[in-house]
């Protein structure tokens, strides 16, 4: 209960800053928005499908991922600023958690990513996007423990290095050929094979893919419960090295 408690007042306490200064949830939104107006309406012939339905099914699953990555590899930033005012330092007289110290800074990474994702998906809309509501939860659920992971990482990461000078080129140098191999503005069925089977090791790709399968109203695909199981696992993984991370910081 103590976790949970704790949890619960550092979430709040990162949502009344978010609140208070929401110029990243803003520069969040304004890239996929760009890619949403300027590239989407160039799907229809590049995809050679029949309607513009049909082409945002494919698309605004991939921009959600791609909002959940970039949203999320970055905040370590953020953190970055908190150990240099000495928030985290002054964290080693309290008895909160040191686990939920870094939990309720991923829900509230979380809790945000949700925001986006929504907004974006409403603004397709009357570009034709069509999903049944319970795929879109179950791709949500995907886009949050993807949005939870890279959260992790990157806290952890930035305690690892302090530097935004160090974090920004190792982020920027990772998320490029992740991006690439994860056929988020393309499907990658329309790559040649050795990029597919290179893509096959990537875990966003197989998120991509899950999205997509839901968007279209396929929550049966062996791509949905595989894309879960592996991000869970990874998300797993981060949430304990970032834990880990936090306690050893604030000891």
């Amino acid at each position: 209960m103590k976790l949970l408690r704790d949890t619960w007042l550092i979430f709040q306490r990162q949502i009344l800053l978010v609140i208070r200064n929401p110029v990243w949830v803003v520069i969040g939104i304004v890239q996929p928005l760009y890619f949403l107006f300027l590239f989407g309406p160039l799907l229809k012939p590049a995809l050679g499908v029949s309607t513009n339905a049909e082409a945002y099914r494919i698309f605004i699953p991939g921009l959600l991922v791609m909002l959940a990555m970039f949203g999320s590899m970055f905040v370590g930033f953020g953190l970055i600023a908190e150990l240099r005012a000495g928030v985290i330092e002054r964290s080693r007289v309290t008895p909160v958690s040191r686990l939920a110290l870094m939990l309720g800074r991923s829900l509230r990474d979380v809790v945000t990513l949700f925001f986006q994702a929504a907004l974006i998906t409403l603004l397709a809309i009357p570009f034709g996007l069509t999903v049944q509501l319970g795929d879109l939860m179950l791709a949500f659920l995907l886009l949050g423990l993807i949005g939870l992971m890279l959260s992790a990482l990157s806290n952890a990461l930035a305690l690892k290095l302090r530097s935004e000078d160090a974090l920004a080129p190792l982020m920027n140098g990772v998320a490029q050929p992740i991006l690439l191999l994860s056929g988020i503005l393309l499907p990658l069925a329309l790559a040649p094979m050795w990029l597919q089977r290179v893509a096959d090791w990537n875990p966003f790709a197989w998120g991509v893919d899950a999205s997509r399968a839901l968007f279209a109203g396929d929550p049966g695909n062996s791509a949905v419960w595989k894309a879960l199981l592996i991000i869970a696992v990874l998300a797993a993984v981060s949430l304990g090295w970032a834990a880990r991370s936090f306690a050893r910081s604030v000891r």
